[in-house]
C-alpha cells in the first residue's frame, strides 16, 4: 500500500535534487530515505527515478506518477488544515510579508477585521522590496507573503494571482532628460542618477529589475524616500503609479521616455508554503485575501492556483 510518507519522500528528493538533501530537509538517513523509494518503486512496480547520474532524475513513468503525486499530497494538506482547525487555538502569530509595490490599505483592512475576530494573536506586518518576501516565506519568518513570482521555486510554494502594479519611470519636469519627449538611449541617461529601492533580502533571492546598466545610482531604503528624491530633482526611478497619482496630475512629477523602461505591469500573487502547516488565524487571512484579489483598482487580473 502507498503511504502518505513515501510521497513526501519522492517529492523531497525531486525538490532537493539529490537524496543527500532529501535526508536533511527529512532529517533522516540518506539509506532511509532510499530504502523508502525502493519501497515505493516495488509496491507500485515502476521505476520512478533514474540514478545514472548524480542528480536522480524522474522517468517518464515518474513524470507522470509524480504528478498525480503532488496533487495527492496538495489534498492530504488541505485536510490535514481542515481537521486541525475544527479543533484548533488560535496561534499567538502570524507574520505577513507584503512587497513594497502594493498598498497597504486592503491588507489593514483585512488586519482590522481579523484582529476583531481572532485578538489574542499578535499579527506581524513587514514591508519588503524585491527578493525580501520570497526570502522570508522559505526561510519559515513569514507565513503569507503578497508579492512577485520571479524567482520563486513553484513547487514549494501555493500561489494565488493576486493584482497587477503598474510601474513607470518618472523624474521632476525640470530634470534635463524629462525637458524633451523624445525616446533617451541608455547611453544618454548613464550620465543621469537613477534612485532605486534597495532589495530587503539578505541576497539569495536577489530579484534586480530595471537597473539602468553602467549609469550612476542612488540607493535607498523605501519608495517614500524615492519620491521625495525625484520631487527634489536630484534623480529619476521608477514608482508605481498609484503611489503618485497625485504628483503626476498635478505636473509635479512627469513620466519619461527612456529606452527599455516604459511602464511595466508587475505580476503580484499572495502565497504560502505548501510544506507548512497552517493555522486557524493565518488561514482566515488567507481566504479573506483571496476574495478581495479581484476587487482590487490597481488592473487586477483572476485569480487561479499556480
Amino acid at each position: 500500500m502507498i503511504t502518505y510518507e513515501q510521497l513526501v519522500v519522492l517529492h523531497a528528493i525531486v525538490t532537493e535534487g539529490t537524496f543527500r538533501g532529501a535526508a536533511e530537509r527529512l532529517n533522516k538517513s540518506q539509506s532511509a530515505i532510499s530504502h523508502m523509494l525502493k519501497k515505493l518503486e516495488t509496491e507500485i512496480d515502476v521505476i520512478l527515478l533514474s540514478r545514472e547520474s548524480y542528480r536522480p532524475t524522474l522517468t517518464p513513468e515518474g513524470e507522470v506518477f509524480y504528478r498525480q503525486a503532488t496533487r495527492v499530497m496538495l489534498q492530504m494538506k488541505e485536510l490535514s488544515t481542515v481537521a486541525k482547525n475544527l479543533s484548533a487555538k488560535q496561534e499567538p502569530e502570524v507574520f505577513l510579508a507584503v512587497t513594497a509595490t502594493f498598498p497597504l490599505k486592503p491588507v489593514l483592512e483585512i488586519i482590522g477585521s481579523i484582529r476583531d475576530q481572532f485578538p489574542a494573536t499578535h499579527i506581524r506586518l513587514s514591508r519588503e522590496s524585491m527578493g525580501g518576501p520570497i526570502e522570508r516565506l522559505l526561510r519559515n519568518d513569514a507565513d503569507i507573503i503578497i508579492a512577485s513570482m520571479d524567482g520563486v521555486p513553484v513547487e514549494q510554494v501555493e500561489a494565488l494571482a493576486f493584482a497587477q502594479v503598474t510601474i513607470v519611470p518618472v523624474a521632476h519636469p525640470d530634470f534635463e532628460p524629462a525637458r524633451s519627449s523624445h525616446m533617451k538611449t541608455i547611453r544618454e541617461m548613464q550620465s543621469y542618477t537613477q534612485v532605486v529601492v534597495a532589495d530587503s533580502s539578505s541576497g539569495e533571492f536577489v530579484q534586480s529589475r530595471d537597473l539602468l546598466p553602467g549609469g550612476l545610482r542612488w540607493t535607498v531604503s523605501d519608495f517614500a524616500a524615492k519620491k521625495e528624491i525625484l520631487l527634489a530633482n536630484l534623480g529619476w526611478g521608477g514608482i508605481p503609479t498609484h503611489m503618485i497619482d497625485n504628483e503626476l496630475a498635478q505636473g509635479e512629477l512627469v513620466i519619461l521616455n527612456v529606452e527599455g523602461y516604459q511602464k511595466r505591469q508587475s505580476h503580484l500573487f499572495q502565497m504560502r508554503k505548501r510544506d507548512k502547516d497552517v493555522g486557524i488565524v493565518a488561514q482566515s487571512i488567507w481566504e479573506q485575501l483571496s476574495t478581495i484579489a479581484v476587487h482590487l483598482p490597481l488592473g487586477p487580473f483572476q485569480s487561479k492556483t499556480v
